[in-house]
């Protein structure tokens, strides 16, 4: 049956190309296409580079590229390092997570004239009410006792004057 490497090598031979002759072609640096020839996988960072570059090199020998990634995908299984694809999303931490999401949905071209707006009126309708309670206040309530002093020297309070 054989490896991917294997496989790549043999189509490139029967095509009569060098490595240097399919690098030119598809783009895919020499050392690289010698790594994947050779089988060895550690050259590359992630496994979504192998899997692009043998796509691309299966499809420009023409060889059936189902088999191939089939037969890679079995071959990385079997390496430690790309065993298993890399989570493309992590499970939420927690509701600090789940509120910056929220906001990140947000259209804040609308949204900050908006909460401006109900900012305003919060602070207006409170300030009213502030303002009404004062003016609902009895003014001479905070005046403390009052020492009343007449205009006589005498003890009494003097008599009302009549008018006619």
């Amino acid at each position: 049956m054989g490896t991917v490497g294997e496989k790549l090598r043999q189509g490139r031979e029967s095509e009569g190309l060098t490595v240097r002759d399919l690098s030119d072609r598809t783009k895919i640096r020499s050392d690289h296409l010698e790594a994947l020839e050779a089988g060895n996988y550690d050259v590359f960072s992630a496994p979504v580079y192998i899997r692009g570059f043998v796509r691309s090199i299966a499809s420009y020998l023409k060889l059936d590229v189902s088999e191939v990634l089939t037969m890679l995908d079995r071959e990385l299984s079997q390496t430690e390092r790309f065993a298993e694809h890399p989570k493309l999303t992590q499970e939420s931490k927690g509701a600090v997570d789940f509120i910056m999401l929220q906001l990140s949905k947000i259209n804040w071209n609308v949204a900050f004239p908006l909460i401006l707006l109900a900012l305003i009126l919060l602070i207006s309708v409170f300030g009213y009410r502030i303002y009404r309670k004062k003016q609902s206040e009895n003014p001479l309530r905070d005046l403390g006792p009052g020492l009343y002093q007449p205009k006589s020297s005498g003890d009494t309070l003097p008599l009302p004057t009549k008018t006619n």
